[in-house]
Order: C-alpha cells, then structure tokens, then sequence
C-alpha cells in the first residue's frame, strides 16, 4: 500500500513562506536540500509525519501561475474558531468559518487561508472524516 508522504508546491520567496507556514501551521524546516539551480526546504510538524516540500527555484522573479487545475492544501486542528481567531490576530487574513451540512448533518466547519504566493489551505475542524 502506498503512503503519502509529501506535497510540493514552488514558492517565490524562502524566506516569506517559511514564515508563513510556521506562524499559521507550526511547521519548522525539517531538512533544506541545495541544488544548483534550485533549493528544496521539507516542512514538518510533530502531528504528522506528512512534510510540505517547498521549492524555490533560483532567479525566478515573477509569480506562479496556479492554474486552473490546483485545489487547495487541507490541516485539520482541534478547535477551528481558536485557530481562526489566531490566524486573524497574527495578520494572516483568513476567510469566514464556513458549515457544510449533509443531510441535516455537520459535514465538515472549516476556512481558508491564502499564503503569500497565493495557495490556498483548507483549515478543518477535526471531526468525522476529518481526523
């Protein structure tokens, strides 16, 4: 059976992104690899062994597109309003806590939040599905 064990997006600044990861997610460099032409950084927390793998590609200057096909990152935490309360007080700008209800059911309670090259993370309430 397969394991997840990372997800790699590009980001255009090492320094921005690791900053944002850590204040809104916790997670610290695990382990940051330099190539020639590009450095990739592994991010980590102690609630998971899945890792963020940003890479950063040397010279480049101008945005990433996403397109049309990227979705989004998802986190679960334990208390969604104290982590939306968080993000705001930390300047981070996360969207309003959204309830998806099925069947006159709790689905899911989440937000999104956008990091600074423009990807956007699912912030979930743990429960049900998402553990």
């Amino acid at each position: 059976m397969a394991k997840m064990i990372h997800s790699m997006i590009r980001v255009l600044e090492e320094a921005r992104s690791v900053e944002f990861y850590k204040k809104a997610f916790g997670l610290d460099v695990a382990d940051r690899i330099e190539f020639e032409t590009f450095t990739l950084l592994y991010l980590s927390n102690r609630e998971t062994g899945f890792e963020l793998e940003l890479t950063v590609n040397q010279g480049r200057i101008e945005s990433y597109e996403l397109g049309q096909a990227y979705g989004h990152l998802a986190v679960s935490v334990d208390e969604l309003k104290q982590e939306h309360e968080r993000f705001t007080s930390l300047g981070l700008n996360p969207g309003d806590i959204i309830e998806l209800n099925r069947d006159d059911r709790l689905f899911a309670l989440f937000f999104f939040v956008t990091d600074p090259d423009g990807y956007r993370i699912e912030v979930l309430q743990r429960q049900g599905r998402f553990q």
